[in-house]
């Protein structure tokens, strides 16, 4: 690790082992944030504020790329500061790393994923097409209404794999790397990515430094992510973890994105399904190229729910790895606490 493990209870491993838990148990404590903001709210309360106040349609495209640069750090700034506050908080106050431990776990997205995605098979079996657009759009950004039965399917396994990757293991990454400021600094850059890293008139140019420093980020924590999604099939039942190497390597440059492309062509090799293709967005059609094309891209909740079966077990491989490294440390005389 390359920042202090010294804390005022356990060490980061430890509370990350624990966070991964309690994350996976009880999910972002939803009844608590009917009553108060959620810290990602927070940050895209504030990230909308700087949209409204500098990113003016009058300005000049160069204008506003400056302006946007000038916001990325800030938030940066900002997010690191806030994240040093709450370590130092945990180190002066008795059992400060609950307060650590809590923070990371609000931070995580592993029993919201699951629970978005599985929101869209209840909506298919329950009420067919219509259930399953109304439960995708919570977690797509493309046109339900553009998506037959099978549209609603690969929208959610994609999505699955997407978010694995930003919502579960890049927050593991910075988090071992850099602590609650790297946490933090991670979330508040791909908030800011998902609210004005679109290539569209009014985001393109003040919204391009949020999405490039986003896409560095994820860099490894995507390939990381596509690597799991490998191991995980070879524990799931009708698991196929050649063809999802193979589809990995082949097909995971072809995504728009430099990254998203990774753990999406690994799942599509390891449920044998066809992922991707041609969509649409805020009524714009896009050719995108199929990802694991020799599949077939005729498929429903069946591939939703074995998807979600290797989202867990790839979940679970994480935390064995996070684990193993608490584990390593023992064995190396490190203090835990």
């Amino acid at each position: 690790m390359l920042w202090s493990p010294e804390t005022a209870g356990f060490a980061p491993p430890i509370i990350l082992f624990l966070a991964l838990l309690l994350d996976a148990v009880f999910g972002e404590f939803g009844p608590l944030f009917r009553v108060l903001p959620h810290p990602v709210a927070l940050i895209g309360s504030l990230i909308g504020w700087f949209d409204r106040r500098l990113n003016r349609d009058n300005r000049s495209s160069g204008t506003r790329l400056i302006r946007g640069v000038v916001v990325t750090l800030l938030m940066v700034g900002f997010a690191a500061g806030i994240g040093w506050a709450l370590l130092e908080l945990a180190r002066r106050v008795p059992n400060g790393w609950i307060i650590e431990m809590l923070a990371v776990t609000l931070l995580l997205a592993q029993r919201s994923l699951f629970d978005h995605v599985r929101a869209v098979v209840r909506g298919l079996d329950q009420n067919g097409l219509a259930g399953g657009r109304a439960a995708v759009a919570m977690i797509v950004g493309r046109d339900p209404e553009t998506l037959d039965e099978h549209g609603v399917a690969r929208a959610a396994i994609e999505s699955l794999a997407e978010s694995f990757a930003d919502g579960v293991v890049a927050p593991v990454f910075w988090y071992l790397l850099f602590g609650l400021p790297g946490l933090l600094v991670y979330k508040t850059v791909n908030t800011m990515d998902s609210m004005i890293g679109y290539r569209t008139p009014r985001h393109e140019a003040f919204g391009c430094g949020a999405a490039r420093l986003d896409d560095l980020m994820n860099y490894l924590p995507a390939r990381i992510a596509a690597v799991l999604i490998v191991l995980a099939s070879v524990f799931v039942p009708r698991g196929r973890p050649v063809s999802s190497l193979r589809v990995m390597a082949r097909d995971g440059g072809k995504h728009r994105s430099p990254n998203a492309g990774w753990p999406e062509a690994a799942m599509a090799g390891a449920l044998g399904v066809a992922l991707s293709g041609p969509r649409s967005y805020h009524g714009k059609s896009t050719n995108q190229p199929w990802v694991g094309g020799e599949f077939s891209a005729q498929i429903g909740a069946a591939e939703i729910r074995r998807g979600l079966y290797l989202f867990v077990v790839a979940c679970l491989l994480q935390a064995v790895m996070v684990a193993l490294m608490v584990s390593l440390l023992l064995a190396g005389g490190v203090s835990l606490i």
